[in-house]
């Protein structure tokens, strides 16, 4: 049976880029992997935060656009996105946090204990304490590998038909069920980040599309033989997937479950070291072949950001 390794990346709404920037870097220490544009949109940047590679599941990214509605977390959405944090650990976090008046509360879920929080624009964020997964070697401040985030845990759905899109999950993505505890289904994938899904059981307002929502989630395919058997699949099932886009990182295409969440499978390869040094990662704008010759054009109508060190990180 076709299995994907668990969630590739994570994409989400918000309204200002040095903002995001800000948070992500700033506060949560994940390194800007690549700063380039949307590409169906390319007056609006695509940001991209993870580990110190970008390493498929660690991957968040965003389109900031001031003019957008603000949004509402319901069905048809991800609710929150968990990250995984090093044992031992989550004191420091909750230290964090306080410092930077970020409120947090603790919930427990299938025996794991998680903090809670949500960024500037609303997004659902949790962090979990798991041994698995590699360490992250960024460091940003006082945060050190021996804290920095490693990645994503998972994240929680909420979906319009749980019975349907847990079907998906099962059926079509490869993720085996291994739980059922106070309104959550869980689903486990094999690889060490990005591997749990929960789907909510319980009812949900529906969700609205705008800033401080995910856009969409997308799913690990190894490569593009890989990419283009889950093609075939999708279409076999009757879930009309888009055509193959090319995102200069990755191959991507995208669907509808029946849950009315977006759904992407994204290609590993080649990774986001194709047209930087990895040393170099998110320090300048990058923009696909296509849209070079626009370059000067795009960075007059795009507002200028950087990743600032804040006076608490400063000793």
């Amino acid at each position: 049976m076709q299995k994907t390794a668990g969630i590739h990346h994570i994409t989400a709404m918000v309204n200002d880029a040095q903002r995001t920037i800000d948070f992500y870097s700033g506060v949560l220490g994940l390194r800007l992997v690549k700063k380039t544009i949307n590409f169906d949109r390319p007056e609006v940047y695509h940001l991209y935060f993870g580990n110190e590679s970008g390493g498929p599941g660690t991957v968040i990214t965003f389109f900031p656009w001031e003019k957008q509605l603000k949004g509402r977390i319901g069905t048809g959405q991800v609710g929150s996105t968990s990250y995984v944090i090093p044992k031992d650990s989550l004191a420091f976090w909750e230290a964090r946090l306080k410092k930077f008046r970020i409120k947090t509360y603790s919930t427990i879920r299938f025996g794991e204990r998680y903090l809670s929080f949500q960024d500037p624009d609303g997004l659902e964020i949790e962090f979990v304490e798991r041994t698995e997964g590699p360490v992250n070697n960024w460091s940003f401040g006082e945060i050190h590998p021996d804290v920095a985030i490693k990645g994503f845990g998972g994240a929680t759905l909420i979906s319009a038909q749980p019975n349907k899109t847990a079907d998906v999950l099962e059926n079509i993505l490869g993720l085996q069920l291994i739980g059922q505890e106070e309104g959550f289904l869980r689903f486990k994938a094999n690889s060490d980040l990005g591997n749990t899904i929960d789907i909510k059981l319980t009812p949900s307002v529906r969700g609205l599309m705008g800033a401080g929502t995910v856009h969409h989630i997308a799913w690990r395919a190894s490569d593009e033989e890989d990419h283009n058997r889950w093609r075939s699949l999708l279409e076999e099932k009757g879930y009309y997937p888009t055509e193959i886009r090319d995102r200069n990182y990755f191959k991507a295409i995208y669907f509808h479950e029946e849950g009315g969440i977006l759904f992407e499978i994204a290609t590993d390869e080649p990774g986001f070291a194709v047209d930087e040094p990895i040393d170099e990662l998110g320090g300048k704008l990058m923009l696909p072949s296509w849209f070079e010759t626009k370059r000067e054009e795009l960075k007059d109508m795009l507002p200028p950001v950087e990743v600032r060190v804040f006076e608490e990180d400063i000793k």
